[in-house]
């Protein structure tokens, strides 16, 4: 079980923040299981268990975090521990579930965050069966799609390590090889580039680039083969990374090469507008006007991004319909593509964050097709 390094103040005023929120949606508390929540709120990386581990924020009254009593040692030399945070232990014999309803009293409405495992929210369900369970998600989301410096410090570092592999990959895209293995080789870079998981790996290929998560195949790469290559990985301190290049095996064609100019000037117009005050839905706009406008918007099929952090995927989403405003501090990814079915597909990723006057792109590859001889 790792930790995340986090302050006493940092940990105290994210849960004091988790509290002022719940009081204002007339929450009781909020109940938080290991998964991305419990590290962002106390950096403790407990590995999800059938054991229970859970953080107890109430809107009024103490933190308290129920923990199996073989997981005491870490949880208490986690930052939690260095907040002070009373931890509640239980043994094998013991009903964690009561010693929550004990340590919460007479509520009406608890929160649970959103990766709880469905046996947990039933168990505590049962224990207290008067109290309403809403979802904790959207309350959380509200602190974690900001980032702090040391946030924005943690992504940069994580762009640039797999910027390293994707100068890398060029060397590793040849005629006759397959996309299987092209995707162990980057996979073993991923982790040779300071990353301790390697999250997902897409070298999709000709006519596979058409689908936008195909991962890897034993299909053979074949000269004028349009590449996809997306990739991320989890480092040390839990943030993550994600970038896509597309690359050519030797000349792709007229069509795809003219195709890919515009998606390369789609995505850079959505980088462009990236700004505190505009909202999600118009940063996939811009791009998706773009690519319309030269026929090929009925070929982009997904949202243009995702908010990124310690998870891969989470808010803010960047895609139509949603007018959240931006503001400074969100991280998020500005993907567009083109996916012709059967045929070849291209896509162009890099990591933003809202800076106070506008864009800061974390990747720093050449966003040109690298096309390999």
């Amino acid at each position: 079980m790792a930790g995340t390094h986090l302050s006493p103040d940092i940990v105290r005023s994210r849960l004091e923040r988790v509290r002022a929120l719940a009081a204002e949606e007339g929450l009781d508390a909020v109940l938080v299981s290991p998964g991305p929540d419990l590290r962002y709120l106390i950096g403790y990386d407990a590995v999800p268990l059938e054991r229970l581990t859970l953080l107890i924020v109430p809107a009024a009254g103490e933190t308290q975090m129920v923990v199996p009593f073989l997981e005491e040692p870490a949880a208490a030399a986690s930052p939690a521990g260095g907040a002070g945070i009373p931890l509640v232990t239980w043994g094998e014999t013991d009903d964690p579930y009561a010693a929550v309803a004990r340590a919460l009293g007479s509520v009406a409405s608890v929160a649970l965050d959103n990766h709880m495992w469905a046996e947990k929210v039933l168990r505590l369900r049962d224990a207290m069966p008067q109290a309403e369970q809403r979802l904790a998600g959207a309350l959380v989301d509200r602190l974690r799609m900001v980032k702090d410096a040391a946030e924005i410090d943690a992504l940069t570092t994580a762009a640039a390590a797999i910027d390293r592999v994707h100068a890398a990959v060029p060397s590793l895209l040849r005629a006759g090889r397959t996309e299987r293995e092209v995707g162990a080789d980057i996979a073993d870079r991923i982790l040779a580039e300071g990353h301790v998981r390697v999250d997902f790996v897409i070298v999709a290929s000709g006519p596979n680039g058409a689908s936008p998560h195909h991962e890897v195949s034993d299909r053979v790469l074949q000269e004028g083969d349009a590449v996809v290559v997306d990739i991320g990985g989890t480092m040390p301190d839990g943030y993550r990374s994600d970038c896509t290049r597309t690359y050519a095996i030797g000349d792709p064609g007229e069509e795809f090469t003219a195709a890919y100019a515009t998606l390369q000037a789609a995505q850079q117009l959505s980088v462009q507008h990236v700004r505190p005050g505009v909202t999600c839905a118009s940063v996939d706009a811009v791009g998706r006007d773009h690519l319309e406008a030269a026929g090929l918007g009925d070929l982009f099929i997904h949202r243009t991004g995702h908010g990124i952090g310690l998870e891969t995927h989470e808010a803010p989403y960047i895609v139509q319909g949603n007018e959240l405003p931006l503001v400074e501090g969100m991280a998020f990814s500005v993907e567009p593509g083109f996916y012709r079915a059967g045929v070849h597909g291209a896509r162009i990723e890099d990591i933003v964050v809202v800076g106070a006057e506008g864009p800061i792109v974390l990747n720093r590859q050449p966003h040109d097709l690298v096309v390999v001889p």
